[in-house]
């Protein structure tokens, strides 16, 4: 039994369907006064960095080096590590579209300032027309036929995410989507959102960041007003429970504690991860 199926996983993956009724959910408000002042003094730069692009750092970086056993999916019964962390985050496109995303990859061992320009330049491609083959995929189902629509999507996520194969044509494989997606509703006025987990993207959490506000909280006994964000995430619990998420959650506490760091190429490597070879 190695780190990644553990007797819960193994059992788990039995107990639950694909992400249907194994969806736990958990809140978090964070205190992002010291963020808020880093990205004004980055704008006062003129490096403009927003806390969506702060987010994917911290928790790119959470994931890597603090619950790196959460990098996973689970394909035939049993817990796959991932290779590497990707971090997908939607984007707005405009004109009717809707929406698109960019995966960034190796997101952790990126600075900010470089996520946030791989970002915005993911945007710019995405509005230009130029989806990725992964975002183009959403035109391929619209144009077959409803009745074999389901079964065309079924189909496609059996050969990537169950057999492992990668379909290059379409730039579909069981790592299309990456490690976890970040997603940002606070610009829509919202606070929370209890978000799904789409079966094919197959990632163990949706992470939402809702409106910031300055609100009172409590500081060494005495009432402040501390810049607050709060986050919402979506888990696959077959892969996460208390023990992963309480750990994510004191990782992210802690780097947005210190942003500056997260403009930094961070110093441990890959290999301090447990990731496993992928079969």
């Amino acid at each position: 039994m190695d780190q990644f199926n553990t007797p819960w996983r193994v059992t788990a993956a039995a107990i639950y369907t694909t992400p249907t009724d194994s969806r736990v959910y958990g809140t978090l408000d964070i205190d992002v006064t010291d963020a808020r002042r880093f990205l004004d003094t980055k704008r006062g730069e003129g490096v403009k960095i927003t806390m969506t692009h702060l987010a994917t750092a911290v928790l790119a970086r959470a994931v890597a080096f603090d619950v790196p056993e959460m990098n996973c999916f689970i394909r035939r019964g049993g817990v796959v590590g991932r290779e590497r962390i990707d971090v997908t985050v939607p984007v707005a496109i405009g004109g009717g579209e809707g929406v698109a995303a960019v995966l960034i990859k190796d997101a952790h061992a990126k600075s900010v300032t470089s996520i946030a320009a791989e970002i915005r330049a993911g945007a710019e491609h995405n509005r230009a027309g130029k989806e990725s083959k992964t975002v183009r995929n959403k035109y391929l189902l619209n144009s077959i036929p409803w009745p074999l629509r389901r079964p065309a999507f079924r189909f496609l996520k059996w050969i990537t995410v169950d057999m492992g194969l990668r379909i290059r044509s379409l730039g579909l494989s069981a790592d299309s989507f990456g490690s976890f997606v970040v997603s940002d509703i606070g610009s829509f006025g919202l606070n929370t959102g209890m978000t799904s987990l789409m079966p094919a993207a197959k990632v163990p959490a949706v992470i939402v960041l809702g409106k910031i506000e300055d609100k009172p909280v409590v500081r060494n006994g005495e009432i402040q007003i501390r810049t607050m964000l709060p986050l919402t995430g979506t888990f696959d619990h077959r892969i996460v429970d208390g023990l992963q998420i309480g750990k994510l959650a004191r990782g992210i506490k802690r780097n947005f504690r210190k942003p500056e760091w997260l403009d930094e190429i961070p110093e441990k490597e890959l290999q301090t991860c447990l990731f496993a070879p992928r079969d």
